[in-house]
C-alpha cells in the first residue's frame, strides 16, 4: 500500500478563522481561538495520521505589517510556511475585500504548489454574496481552487480534507504516528492561559502578555503546573490581577478546567504575574521567550 504525506500550511489575514479551521481539520483544539485578531503567535503543527497517510497541518499567525519586533518574529513563521508547504490553504472570509499584506498575496499567486483558497464564514452571507466573493478571489488568485466553508459550523470541511488527500504526494511519515503535534504539553497549557487572557481582558493587555510554564510536574493523581504571566507595564499587571485578585482567579480557574479536559487528569495550577518592560520590542527578550 502506498503512503501519502504532506505539509499543509495555513495562511491568511488576522481573524479570518485559520485556527478554527485547523482545529476542525485536526479534530482537536490545538490553536487558541478568540474573536480578537493576532491571537496566534507561533507556528503550530497538528498531525492527522492514518494507515496510509500523515498530514501535517501548520497554523500560522495572521499576516500583518510589522510594528513590533514581535510582529517581525510572527511574520517569520509565515515566511517559513511558504518554503516547506506541499499544499497551501489560503484563508479569507466573507468580510475581507483586500488582503492587508500585498506582498504575501503576490507570493501566493506565483506559487507552483496546489493552493486551496478557503472562503470562510459563509454562514454570514447569502448565496449571492458567496458567488460574488468566489468570483472576486478567482480573478485575483487564478491558480487557486476555491472552496467556500463555515469552519465554525464544520460545513464543507470534508471537501477540504478530500482534496488534501487527493493532492498529497507519496512519502513517508515525518513524525511519530502516535503524536498529535510536534509541540510539547507545556506549550499547550501556556496557550490555554493566554486564550483566557484574550477572552477576559481588553485593549492592549492580551497583546502585551506572554505565558511561561515554570514547572510542569506529573504524579499519579495530579499534574502540578506553575505559570508565569509576563506583561510590559505595572498598570497591565494590575488589570490582569483584578480587584482582590478576581481576574487572575477567573483566568486560572477556566484555564485549569481546559487543561484537565486536554490532559485527562486533575491539575493544580498556580499563576503569577511579572513585569518585563517592553519585552515585545526587544529581540533579545523575544529569543528568551521562544520567538
Amino acid at each position: 500500500m502506498s503512503h501519502k504525506s504532506a505539509f499543509v500550511n495555513i495562511v491568511g489575514s488576522p481573524n479570518v478563522g485559520k485556527s478554527t479551521l485547523m482545529n476542525g481539520l485536526v479534530g482537536e483544539k490545538l490553536s487558541i481561538v478568540t474573536s480578537k485578531a493576532q491571537t496566534t503567535r507561533h507556528r503550530i503543527h497538528g498531525l492527522v495520521n492514518g494507515d496510509d497517510h500523515q498530514i501535517v497541518f501548520s497554523d500560522t499567525p495572521g499576516v500583518v505589517n510589522a510594528s513590533y519586533k514581535l510582529h517581525e518574529a510572527m511574520m517569520s513563521y509565515v515566511e517559513a510556511s511558504f518554503k516547506d508547504a506541499d499544499i497551501l490553504l489560503f484563508i479569507t472570509d466573507m468580510h475581507e475585500n483586500e488582503m492587508n499584506h500585498k506582498e504575501t498575496l503576490e507570493r501566493i499567486v506565483k506559487l507552483k504548489i496546489p493552493v486551496l483558497l478557503i472562503i470562510n464564514k459563509i454562514d454570514l452571507g447569502d448565496q449571492e454574496k458567496v458567488v460574488a466573493r468566489r468570483q472576486y478571489w478567482q480573478e485575483r488568485v487564478p491558480n487557486a481552487e476555491i472552496i467556500p466553508v463555515s469552519a465554525l459550523h464544520k460545513f464543507n470541511i470534508d471537501r477540504i480534507w478530500e482534496r488534501i488527500l487527493e493532492l498529497a504526494p507519496e512519502g513517508p511519515a515525518y513524525f511519530d504516528k502516535e503524536e498529535l503535534s510536534d509541540r510539547p504539553m507545556r506549550f499547550f497549557v501556556a496557550e490555554m492561559i493566554r486564550e483566557k487572557i484574550f477572552m477576559h481582558c481588553d485593549k492592549e493587555v492580551p497583546y502585551a502578555c506572554q505565558v511561561e510554564i515554570e514547572t510542569y510536574e506529573e504524579s499519579e493523581k495530579i499534574v502540578h503546573i506553575r505559570a508565569l504571566i509576563i506583561v510590559e507595564r505595572d498598570s497591565q499587571k494590575g488589570i490582569l490581577i483584578g480587584k482582590g485578585g478576581d481576574m487572575l482567579k477567573r483566568i486560572g480557574k477556566e484555564s485549569r478546567l481546559d487543561m484537565e479536559a486536554f490532559i485527562g487528569q486533575k491539575v493544580f495550577l498556580e499563576t503569577f504575574v511579572k513585569v518585563d518592560k517592553d519585552w515585545r520590542a526587544s529581540e533579545q527578550k523575544l529569543k528568551k521567550y521562544g520567538y
